[in-house]
């Protein structure tokens, strides 16, 4: 049975930082892409920042400079630093796995991915 758990959300203020962490477990790890998203109130979820089999690295244009994304393959662990928040990232993050291995831009589409956690909440306030 696969498990995806998020942690790390909480509210800051503008020009905050948080670091998420997502653990991921019944699959096998290092085949799976692995991206967070986020979904804010009355809009639709978006990809923020994936990361491939290869340890290649996509981020959303509005992230880009102030969040980086990594992977602790040893733990099954994968993190979303954010830096420099801003109230339009306020949402909730959701981390999921991909069972399509590989690297590309397509990480970013939420469609490609096949299980997910239950989001953990991001609030920045001005």
């Amino acid at each position: 049975e696969v498990h995806i758990v998020e942690s790390g959300g909480g509210s800051v203020q503008a020009g905050g930082s948080l670091n998420l962490s997502c653990v991921i477990s019944g699959v096998t790890y290092a085949d799976y892409g692995k991206g967070w998203f986020r979904q804010a109130p009355g809009k639709e979820r978006e990809g923020v920042s994936s990361i491939g089999t290869d340890g290649s690295e996509y981020y959303a244009d509005s992230v880009k400079g102030r969040f980086t994304i990594s992977s602790g393959n040893t733990k099954n662990t994968v993190y979303l630093q954010m830096n420099n928040l801003k109230p339009e990232d306020t949402a909730v993050y959701y981390c999921a796995a991909s069972s399509r291995g590989g690297w590309g831009y397509w990480l970013l589409n939420e469609r490609e991915y096949t299980y997910w956690g239950q989001g953990t909440q991001v609030t920045v306030s001005s």
